[in-house]
């Protein structure tokens, strides 16, 4: 059952929000820039105010090549930040080859039944300079790594092993939100195929996880669109009792729902509710889900943002009529404006029951962009809910 409200008029009650943006630091030394941040809440070992973590690492500067992860903490959303901190247990894993293998669009989450943070990633093999590599079966696949509060320690990289069959050499959890289930199973969306060249499709994963480990039980619907890369980077929202899934295409984003998070609508492509085209393309959309309404995050064309890379930037935050779903446009606002760089990678998680966040880092690729202002910053967008978020875990 939905929990929208609706006027005299049958519209669609909009939920209201203030938005403040912090930044939490800002590097720009031609070596690396900061990118990736997404956040988490986690309880803390004396089980007093959750903490706050975020998963972070270095673009080197060459495509998608990254370092290992970094972990930033804050104690509660009022803390001050201790880091960026690099964990040995997430480093980069050098092979006799020459080659090294990292882990790259990590996304943590918080697990309530065995008190756990999981952070998921994909495995991603470099040369010696640092450019991708494709040559072994299985060398792009999903990985897990495991925090506890209690112990403060990480657990390594461990894969999810996926079925044998060759349509999964190539599975990637990839800059993706998922979910945890009331009774403990993970919704965990991916993208796969034969190899990293695609066109990949999307399914969404149940799986297990018994304090320690990720263990794929099965997995539904094999949703594709044969257009140019294909389906990428899914991520998956819960409200009013459906299921929501947002993918990434070179084109344009699609928009799917499911009653039990596995079994899928046809996909359509995403459009304002005046029936126009959303404009966002090969870039990743996210979700917001409070309990009086569902929100997504994009960039989109059309926002005099044609100096941007993909027009990644600025940040749009928008209401969803659920029941279609489409952009409610009268609710759209930047959350995070754009000051030259792009803004294209980031993360979407609710903190606890007053605040969501949304985390970027500008990807600054040229002087053009500094003249802009790009400084290379770490952005956090504190979502402030004027009515509690009765779905938040953390109160």
């Amino acid at each position: 059952m939905l929990t929208l409200h609706f006027d005299a008029a049958g519209a669609i009650n909009v939920v209201s929000y203030q938005v403040r943006v912090e930044t939490v630091m800002t590097h720009d030394d031609g070596k690396f820039l900061w990118y990736h941040p997404r956040v988490s809440a986690a309880a803390s070992a004396e089980d007093k105010s959750p903490i706050i973590v975020m998963t972070l690492q270095k673009h080197l500067q060459i495509s998608d090549y990254y370092s290992g992860l970094y972990v930033m903490r804050r104690s509660g959303p009022d803390g001050s930040w201790d880091g960026p901190n690099a964990v040995p247990e997430l480093d980069w894993r050098p092979q006799t080859d020459g080659t090294t293998i990292s882990v790259a669009d990590v996304t943590p989450g918080w697990h309530s039944q065995t008190r756990k943070l999981i952070a998921l990633g994909c495995e991603v093999p470099y040369s010696k300079k640092g450019e991708q590599l494709d040559n072994k079966r299985r060398q792009h696949q999903t990985v897990s790594a495991v925090f506890s509060p209690q112990t403060q320690k990480w657990t390594t990289w461990r894969r999810l092993e996926m079925p044998a069959d060759a349509k999964f050499d190539f599975c990637r959890n990839a800059c993706s939100q998922w979910l945890v289930r009331s009774n403990g199973l993970l919704l965990v969306p991916v993208y796969f195929g034969l190899n990293a060249k695609g066109p990949w499709s999307v399914t969404v994963l149940e799986c297990e996880f018994d304090g320690e480990r990720l263990n794929y039980l099965r997995h539904g619907d094999e949703l594709s669109r044969n257009i140019e890369r294909g389906l990428v980077e899914p991520s998956i929202a819960r409200f009013g009792g459906r299921y929501y899934l947002t993918i990434r295409n070179d084109e344009r984003g699609y928009v799917t729902t499911s009653e039990d998070g596995l079994h899928w609508q046809p996909l359509h492509p995403w459009k304002f509710d005046d029936g126009s085209d959303l404009g966002s393309y090969n870039t990743q959309q996210h979700w917001l889900a409070h309990s009086d309404g569902l929100f997504l995050v994009y960039t989109r064309r059309g926002a005099n943002n044609n100096h941007i890379i993909r027009h990644r930037a600025p940040l749009f935050m928008a209401q969803v009529d659920p029941q279609t779903p489409c952009v409610i446009k009268s609710t759209e606002g930047i959350i995070i404006p754009e000051h030259g760089g792009e803004l294209g990678n980031f993360g979407c998680a609710s903190i606890n029951s007053r605040e969501s966040w949304v985390t970027v880092s500008e990807g600054v690729w040229s002087d053009e962009a500094r003249a802009r202002g790009a400084k290379g910053a770490t952005f956090v967008a504190l979502i402030l809910w004027a009515k509690p978020n009765l779905l938040a875990e953390f109160k």
